[in-house]
């Protein structure tokens, strides 16, 4: 019988029992595809994370999947999770890497930046590719499909819209706060909208002044994949940062937060900034679990 060691971090967040739950297994090697699946049904979060390191590419291997199988790519929670317990842990990921820093996510190098001082927790910030701004969607459906009035759905310049950075999401800008509290999305024609228009997951946001720390607090669902709601989502801050910058709400190499997770009580903090040729995620983790899981 074989045996993996595995943990349980918190993601974007310093506090235990706040951010985005992520079961990290470690391996030696890569995995038959149906042990990842079946280890990722039996934790149950919204996703897991399977890492090794790789002496041939001298890189921190890491693959996510969702409960239901479906694999994730791009520098999300998922990453960020099993870079900061590769650090916490004291694995050498980063001993053949001079000048730059990566991790491997399947097959594509995501460049990190890192901060951990002594005894403190990690602070890892991950490269999105530049934002691409693709397809509007018509509020009345998205009213619709969230079970919000359409009026409560901005319009003018900043409008729902699919972004691109290296994974595909709807942004949807909403009024207030309170709208975004009332939305109770309706999955099956969440999942309907995602496939005509060719998005994954819906990322609603509102800018607020209510949380001086905070610029936007916003919601994820992807119920396509087996996300019925996200606390943390960093592969749609990326998207959400691009938009921003791109209707002259941010400004370029200044650093913002957003606020993800209250709905939920699992607050999470999640850091964004423009660069020219890039979007950066950043936050840190923190474990809660550590156990041994069998084959």
């Amino acid at each position: 019988m074989k045996s993996l060691k595995y943990y349980v971090v918190d993601v974007f967040t310093s506090e235990r029992y706040r951010g985005n739950q992520l079961a990290v297994v470690l391996t030696d090697s890569d995995l038959e595809l149906p042990a990842y699946e079946k280890i990722a049904s039996e934790f149950g979060y919204s996703e897991t994370s399977f890492i090794y390191y790789s002496e041939k590419d001298k890189a921190l291997k890491v693959r996510s999947f969702t409960p239901t199988g479906f694999e994730v790519n791009g520098a999300g929670h998922n990453l960020l999770g099993a870079v900061c317990l590769a650090l916490l842990i004291n694995l050498d990921i980063f001993q053949a890497q001079e000048n730059e820093r990566f991790v491997i996510m399947k097959d594509e190098v995501i460049k990190l930046s890192v901060h951990h001082p002594k005894n403190q927790l990690p602070f890892v910030g991950m490269r999105q590719d530049p934002a691409t701004l693709l397809t509007n969607v018509d509020p009345q459906i998205l009213a619709q499909a969230l079970n919000l009035k359409e009026e409560d759905i901005l319009t003018g310049d900043l409008v729902p819209v699919v972004v691109k950075t290296e994974v595909t999401h709807l942004m949807v800008p909403l009024v207030s706060t309170e709208a975004l509290n009332n939305a109770n999305p309706d999955k099956s024609l969440l999942i309907s909208t995602a496939e005509k228009y060719g998005f994954e997951g819906v990322y609603c946001f509102a800018i607020t002044s209510q949380h001086p720390d905070y610029f936007a607090q916003t919601r994820f669902f992807n119920p396509g994949i087996g996300i019925e709601e996200d606390p943390a989502t960093g592969s749609a801050a990326g998207p959400l940062a691009g938009l921003l910058f791109q209707k002259n709400r941010i400004k370029q190499d200044s650093v913002y937060q957003l606020l993800q997770g209250e709905k939920m009580k699992r607050p999470s903090v999640i850091q964004f900034e423009v660069k020219s040729d890039s979007i950066r995620i950043s936050g840190s983790s923190v474990i809660v679990m550590e156990g041994v899981l069998f084959l």
